[in-house]
């Protein structure tokens, strides 16, 4: 396969290919990708971790108002530090040819800012707070006045998906609940991507 400048066996890429959504050809762009973000670190050294900014930098990321979420959730040591396999893991939830249930469930997790297997009204407002006002907007009262939506709409929309999606009425959203709405959402796993 012509693999012959590749830090990788051919049994790893195997491995990589079994674990991911990605064939081989992808999974060496991807590290490709990976090393470009700190070539003198990353070099040939399989076990090099990314710090966060690094990969906040990538343009994929930069724009993206839950990209240190993402990184959070895909990081093996939980800190936003991301290794090569951290890396091809989020690049492969986030490709096309992952199946809209493995968007969902890590959706789910990336929205679920304090951790604790719900969405509650305060994710949801962190939630709607950063799809209005960017990654550092986590409540109202940092969103800023030009942007239209006040404290008052942020608790009135929260209130809405919470009429809507709450199925059992205790204030917060289930993983059920919350993929029982995605699978009403036919763009979601559209937007749920992300190509190298």
């Amino acid at each position: 396969m012509g693999q012959g400048n590749s830090q990788f066996s051919e049994a790893e890429l195997e491995d990589y290919q079994d674990l991911t959504y990605f064939t081989k050809k992808e999974i060496l762009y991807a590290h490709k990708h990976f090393q470009k973000l700190a070539p003198e670190k990353v070099g040939h050294n399989p076990n090099a971790k990314l710090p966060m900014e690094k990969l906040l930098s990538l343009p994929e990321l930069r724009a993206n108002p839950f990209a240190d979420r993402i990184c959070h959730v895909f990081s093996s040591s939980k800190d936003g530090d991301c290794t090569f396999e951290d890396f091809l893991d989020m690049m492969s939830v986030f490709s096309e040819a992952a199946p809209k249930t493995v968007k969902t469930a890590y959706a789910f997790r990336i929205y679920d800012f304090d951790g604790d297997e719900y969405l509650d009204r305060g994710d949801l407002t962190t939630l709607v707070c950063r799809l209005v006002g960017g990654r550092h907007v986590n409540e109202p009262s940092q969103l800023v006045s030009d942007l239209r939506m006040s404290a008052s709409d942020v608790d009135i929309l929260v209130s809405k998906i919470l009429e809507e999606a709450d199925l059992d009425d205790d204030g917060r959203l289930a993983y059920a609940e919350f993929d029982h709405v995605m699978s009403k959402a036919p763009d979601f796993a559209n937007s749920f991507l992300i190509r190298l």
